[in-house]
């Protein structure tokens, strides 16, 4: 838990601070002092009287009282040095800077655990350790990176990374972010990101908090924790960016489903960032980027027009856009001839909004003011507006923060001309805006944002015969189950699955068909893909043939009986679950059959999944016009589809033991939504 005393304390210790500026004790003590903190402020190195004008302690037990002490100090005199502090100074709260711990191996977790003993034991918080610090509003508790402007509504950002967290601000301030609280948590042996979520949720202030969170993390070791909380906080008005790093899959491991080679830990945590309503970026560019998109009024439609006087940045963006998903509609009709008589001859307002090199302030507000009040098919402006440096355009830049200030809808200002232009974009920062300066990157930003849904809400799963499922899964071997406790499990959850039965000889075989009515469709029991080996015959008509194809499908290696199987007709959907560790089971859907493996267009989401989260998987997969049907061909009932997905959340609750699972395929039409073959592994 983290406590006051590290967010706002009344006294500060740096043990190890140094009058070299060029270590992490002289560092981190010339930048509390830069940043006037107000509270008492010591030092303790055994070698100094006094450190940047502070007096200097020799030792510990000389210092009076302290709420937080930040250290400095070789890594094996760490653990007596909180524990003399915690036990003696009544410290409560601690960030230690140094390295040398889990991080270079055994002998390093050693001193980590004891660390973690020492604190639990004085019931005290602790950042780090291997972290660059700490800073709040009090405070700019860090020894690395560049300090940014602080305002209590800026950015709170956390991340996993010191190194990272100076490379976002380095990226950020330039471009007008400011932040409110900073976390580097280090190697995270007792506060980690999950902590600090916590934290920013359970302190949230609607009048005084920051909206806007970024977080960097290359662990979600606690997934529950972390998405109660970020949903916890959009739902209370915060915006969240998030770089999970580390996602290369060890993709060589065996698997033996298709959705076992679809899912994996990084599919969890886009499925986790799906659930919560993350927008999730990959690099510190686009985090920042993201950001910037957030501090802007919010996109309310998909339709922008991009306002420029360069053709090329233009074009780009408007590309850009269009690829992400975004709308670039042609303007025209009454106002936007109007609008053309009011420029320069040879410009261009079907969109981009083109007023070339000689356009004006006058002009540029003018456009604005049209995109605001006449242009009704508009509903935010990209504004791409540098220099060739042949003279000053702050006066366009003011024009611009009047009009971002008066008009109700959004305005992205791309200032790309950061070095002709340096004076003007800096007044331009100087207003408190942010300056986009890479049209194709707020581009991508703007789609990324726009995109990422809404945190879902809370499941609502549907009865099912759990007393069944239950007794199927504790009377079965470990391994994928037989087709008959897999038809059990279907029925027990309520999931349809076409008319079947299963034949072990010839005359079970045709009398099976015969009950079923032809024509039906034979399968081969035993293989794992059925259809790799030839293992299926479909639009079989008679006796005769399903004698011959009976006889075909036992002859295949590993073959114990045949599923005899009702003939449908519809699209070909996948449905398929996988038990990723830490996080439970990711669903994953899809169109069926070979489409799953060739095309790999497939969405997912984190069970258990809502009905409204269903309905969402179902609508962004890329050939969603087949759902919904085209060029005369039938579509596929979403209810129904979404009501399977539903179940299997349901099923997957009830039977934790399943680690993986395909429907595929399943056929779907306008009034059903059927499973036609099905693999079920438990473990």
């Amino acid at each position: 838990m983290i406590v006051k005393e590290l967010i706002n304390p009344e006294s500060i210790v740096i043990i190890g601070a140094s009058n070299n500026i060029e270590k992490p004790g002289g560092k981190i003590t010339q930048n509390i002092l830069d940043g006037a903190y107000n509270g008492k402020l010591y030092a303790v190195n055994p070698k100094e009287k006094t450190v940047q004008g502070i007096e200097c302690f020799n030792k510990v037990s000389d210092l009076p009282d302290v709420e937080l002490a930040i250290l400095a100090i070789a890594a094996n005199y760490v653990p007596s040095t909180i524990e003399e502090l915690a036990r003696d100074k009544g410290t409560k709260a601690f960030i230690v800077l140094s390295a040398g711990f889990s991080e270079i191996g055994p002998e390093g977790k050693k001193l980590e655990n004891q660390i973690l003993d020492i604190v639990n034991k004085y019931k005290v918080t602790l950042i780090g350790p291997n972290c660059i610090g700490v800073i709040t509003n009090r405070y700019k508790g860090v020894f690395a990176g560049p300090i940014p402007k602080l305002d209590p509504k800026g950015c709170d950002c956390v991340s996993a990374s010191g190194a990272t967290m100076v490379f976002i601000l380095e990226v950020a301030i330039p471009r007008g972010l400011t932040f409110s609280n900073i976390f580097s948590v280090g190697n995270s042996i007792q506060i980690g990101v999950e902590e600090v979520i916590e934290y920013w949720d359970v302190t949230f202030d609607p009048d005084k908090s920051s909206r806007i969170k970024l977080i960097y993390t290359e662990k979600i070791a606690k997934p529950e924790k972390f998405l109660k909380h970020c949903t916890s906080l959009i739902k209370k008005g915060c915006k969240i960016a998030a770089i999970k790093a580390g996602t290369t899959e060890a993709g060589s491991r065996a698997v033996s489903s298709h959705t076992g080679a679809l899912a994996g830990s990084d599919t969890a945590v886009s499925a986790l960032f799906n659930k919560a309503g993350i927008v999730r970026c990959h690099s510190r560019v686009e985090l920042v980027y993201v950001a910037g998109v957030f501090a802007h009024k919010e996109l309310k439609g998909d339709r922008i027009a991009v306002i420029t006087h360069a053709g090329g940045p233009g074009v780009m963006l408007t590309d850009t856009l269009s690829r992400g998903g975004l709308k670039v509609p042609q303007i025209k009709g009454y106002a936007a001839d109007e609008l053309l008589s009011k420029l320069n001859f040879g410009s261009s307002v079907s969109n981009p909004i083109d007023f070339l090199a000689t356009g004006t302030a006058e002009q540029l507000g003018t456009i604005l003011d049209y995109v605001d009040h006449e242009f009704h098919n508009i509903d935010a402006s990209a504004v791409v507006f540098g220099t060739t440096g042949m003279f000053d355009v702050t006066g366009v830049y003011d024009v611009l923060h009047e009009k971002m200030n008066t008009c109700r809808k959004p305005i992205y200002p791309v200032l790309p001309s950061v070095v002709q232009a340096a004076k003007a974009v800096n007044h331009f920062l100087s207003l408190g805006r942010i300056n986009f300066t890479d049209e194709v990157s707020l581009g991508r930003a703007l789609c990324k944002v726009h995109f990422t849904p809404k945190p879902f809400p809370d499941p609502i799963l549907p009865q099912i015969d759990k007393n069944s499922v239950r007794w199927i899964i504790e009377n079965s071997p470990k391994g994928y189950l037989s087709p008959e406790k897999i038809q059990g499990l279907l029925d027990a959850s309520g999931i349809a699955r076409a008319k079947e039965d299963l034949a072990y000889n010839i005359e079970e075989a045709v009398e099976s068909a015969k009950l079923i009515g032809f024509p039906v469709a034979m399968k081969v029991i035993g293989p794992i893909h059925k259809s790799d080996v030839g293992g299926v015959r479909l639009n079989v008509k008679s006796k005769s043939e399903v004698e011959s194809a009976f006889y075909e499908l036992m002859a295949i290696e590993g073959a114990t009986g045949v599923i005899i199987q009702q003939m449908l007709k519809g699209n070909e959907l996948f449905i398929g679950a996988k038990k990723e560790p830490d996080f439970g089971h990711i669903i994953l859907f899809g169109l069926g059959g070979i489409f799953i493996e060739v095309f790999k267009d497939i969405t997912y989401g984190l069970a258990p999944v809502s009905y409204e989260e269903a309905l969402f998987m179902i609508r962004n997969i890329k050939a969603y016009g087949i759902i919904k049907g085209v060029r005369g061909r039938e579509g596929v009932n979403e209810d129904l589809l979404a009501d399977r997905i539903v179940r299997l959340s349901a099923l997957l609750q009830a039977a934790p033991e399943i680690s993986e699972l395909d429907f595929n395929p399943m056929l779907g039409g306008k009034d059903f939504v059927t499973v036609v073959d099905s693999r079920i592994k438990i473990i």
